[in-house]
């Protein structure tokens, strides 16, 4: 495998999370900001760790950890985000979109490595 820095997802996911704290920067309700920008600065983190890894094994572990993430509570806090009137609806319609995009690249690569 060559770098991680290659992978879509990973740059994706980088992206996405840039986004987040662009987004949530000036933020006021800092419970909120901290979590939703943490789940995002997770996903390529975790795609890069378990890269790292060096074991398909244990960079399975960490893309099934991610994708459940991206499933559910990156995509929960974007709705309560939208709902709470904190991320408008032209911010949460493609960081959503993204989201879910980088979630089938995950179940791709898990599907793959899993054959």
């Amino acid at each position: 495998m060559d770098a991680f820095e290659k992978l879509e997802v990973w740059k994706r996911s980088c992206r996405l999370s840039v986004e987040l704290y662009k987004q949530f920067r000036d933020c006021r309700d800092f419970g909120f900001r901290d979590q939703i920008t943490l789940s995002g600065l997770s996903v390529p983190s975790n795609i890069a760790e378990g890269y790292e890894r060096n074991s398909r094994k244990e960079y399975l572990r960490f893309l099934r950890y991610r994708l459940k993430v991206l499933s559910g509570e990156l995509r929960t806090q974007l709705y309560i985000g939208r709902e709470a009137g904190l991320l408008p609806k032209e911010v949460f319609e493609p960081s959503h979109q993204e989201a879910v995009e980088i979630s089938r690249m995950l179940q791709g690569i898990i599907t793959k490595l899993q054959e």
